[in-house]
This record gives structure tokens, sequence and C-alpha cells, in this order.
């Protein structure tokens, strides 16, 4: 049988309260946006994965963006490179110096010597968020074994095989095949890409429970029933209609969207952290004490949302479909 903890219920407040803040935040740049004390002091992504600001400048700005190609091999390599990397400021550098990044054009030395000098000057070139390994390519910098990593997914054609496959869990195997990535990064890998106009497969279909989520998991569990991780993130997301309205809490999800799988996973990885400070007596498989990252405001305008143009949402259906902030935001250049 599976059994819950205290954990379980502050997973569904996490959710509804991090969604609210979201549409306070949108129609509201100036604030407050919770009266939470642990949300307002530490950093938490949003309930909605696709809704997190490096996500939402992938899909509107690397993917999606004016005169950007949506050739297959295109659409994967500028994917790739701006996600091994997942720091929009790395990516604002690199074409600040060579243009529009076109695969057809790229040259990956001059990328590396850029890259090179960026990290020379002290510049973190990768984000914080995930565990990047060093592929095994022989290069002295991880960078440069990054691109190598790109360039052999290149020379295999690999955009143009994903284009053939049936699911989005083949995708993943596909991608989980190069050296340097694992689970966590080629799922991840995966849900990126899908967002693009270069696979079209339903989100609801393959989950992957990364490191966060199992944590996360075991402490709003003390029993799975023999159940995988998996096989529980999948239940919840099932059952998020009858938790919410079980607790009474508003959640009309991402404008309309229900949670899916990689939302709930990234919840469960959120959760982990929140119940360090909101619930310290239980450890968890991890036994993680602190928080490490604070909330810090950022200085970046919020751009009008973006998402797949297949999933049909319309941000202008719920006032917010083109939010401002006070600050300008420049690109830090060379």
């Amino acid at each position: 049988m599976i059994a819950t903890t205290v954990a379980f219920d502050t997973y569904w407040r996490f959710a509804a309260e991090r969604l609210a803040m979201f549409y306070r935040r949108r129609r509201d740049p100036v604030g407050p946006w919770t009266n939470d004390p642990i949300l307002r002091l530490y950093r938490f992504t949003n309930a909605f994965r696709v809704s997190d600001r490096v996500s939402q400048y992938l899909i509107g700005e690397v993917q999606y963006g004016a005169h950007r190609s949506q050739e297959p091999g295109e659409i994967f390599f500028r994917t790739l490179l701006f996600k091994i990397f997942n720091k929009i400021e790395t990516w604002e550098a690199l074409e600040a110096v060579h243009g529009p990044l076109v695969w057809r054009t790229a040259d990956l030395e001059a990328l590396d010597r850029t890259l090179t000098l960026l990290y020379s000057r002290g510049r973190h070139i990768y984000s914080a968020a995930y565990i990047m390994p060093t592929p095994p390519f022989g290069h002295e910098r991880k960078h440069s074994n990054h691109l190598a990593l790109i360039a052999r997914m290149m020379a295999d054609r690999l955009p143009d095989r994903l284009r053939q496959v049936p699911d989005l869990e083949t995708v993943y195997e596909h991608i989980l095949s190069y050296p340097g990535l694992g689970r966590f990064l080629a799922f991840q890998y995966t849900i990126d890409l899908n967002y693009s106009s270069l696979l079209n497969f339903d989100e609801s279909t393959f989950v992957v429970a990364g490191p966060g989520a199992l944590d996360g998991i075991s402490k709003c569990f003390t029993s799975l029933d023999g159940r995988s991780s998996e096989w529980i993130i999948r239940w919840v997301t099932d059952r998020q209609d009858i938790e919410f309205a079980a607790r009474h809490l508003d959640f009309d999800g991402m404008l309309g969207r229900p949670l899916q799988p990689i939302d709930c996973q990234n919840l469960f990885c959120e959760i982990s952290k929140y119940t360090r400070v909101a619930h310290p007596e239980i450890e968890g498989v991890a036994n993680r004490q602190r928080i490490k990252q604070i909330y810090k405001r950022t200085h970046r305008a919020l751009d009008p949302l973006a998402f797949p143009p297949r999933w049909k949402l319309d941000p202008g259906r719920y006032g917010i479909a083109s939010p401002s902030a006070t600050d300008e935001y420049q690109p830090a250049l060379l």
C-alpha cells in the first residue's frame, strides 16, 4: 500500500502557491508575490518547467525566434548548444561575437576560442542548475569536449534519425547512447527538443526521475508499494485534480494546461529543497540539510510568454500577454 507523509500535502500546497506566484509576478512586476517566508527567501523553479526563464528563452528566442531556421539540423544544433551551457548569458555572448549561430556556417573552433576567453576572464559559462560531466573526447577544457559531442551528434545525423522515431522514449534512448550525458540530462534534452518543431510527441507519455526527484519522493512517501519512482510520478500526475480539490487549492494550470509528468518530476525536486526548511525532520535519501540558492531579483525584463505553437495556449486570455519590468537588461559581452 502506498503511504504518504506530511511532505506529500506540502507538495500540493507548494505547487499551487508557486504557480500563483508566477501569475502574480506577471500581473505585478513589483511584488511582493507571496507571504510564504520560504518561497520569499529561497530560489525555486516554477511549477511548470516550460515557464522557467531559461526554457522560455529557449523556446521564444533559440528555437522559434525571428529568422531562426526550422530545418531539423539547425533546430537540433541550436537547442543542444544552448542547453549544454543552459545559460542565457553564454548564448548571447557567443552571438555577440559570432552573429546568429547556424550549423551550416558554424566554426566550432572559433566558438571554442570564445568560450575559452570567457572562462579565462572569470565568466561562468555553465549554469549551476545541472551537474555537467565532461564527455570523454580528450580535450583539456570541458566546453571543448561538449562542442566535440555536438559535432559527433551532427556527424551521426542524429537530428534526422530523431525525426523517424516512434515515441519520446526512443528519442531519449538515442540521446542517452552518447557519452557524458546520463539518464537525467538525456531526459532533460529530450523534453527540450520536444518543445521545438523537430519533434511532436505528447509530454505525458514518458518520464525519468532525476536525483532530486528521487529525494523528494522519498520525503513524500514512506512506502511506494513496490512501485517505481516513474510510476509514482505518473500516478501523481493523474491524481492532480483530486489532490488539489481535496485541499481546496485553486490550480488552473499553465493557461489551462495541467501538470505533465516532467512538471511533477520537477516539483518533487523542488519539494526536496523546500522541506529542508519546512520539514527538517524528514531526511530523505539524499540527507541534505540546507537550501543553497537564495532568491535574487533579476534585472531582466519579463518577455511575452512563449510556448510550442502546437499547444495553442493563449496568454492574452489571462491578461499576461506583454508584461514589462522597470530595469533594462543588457547582455554581458566580451
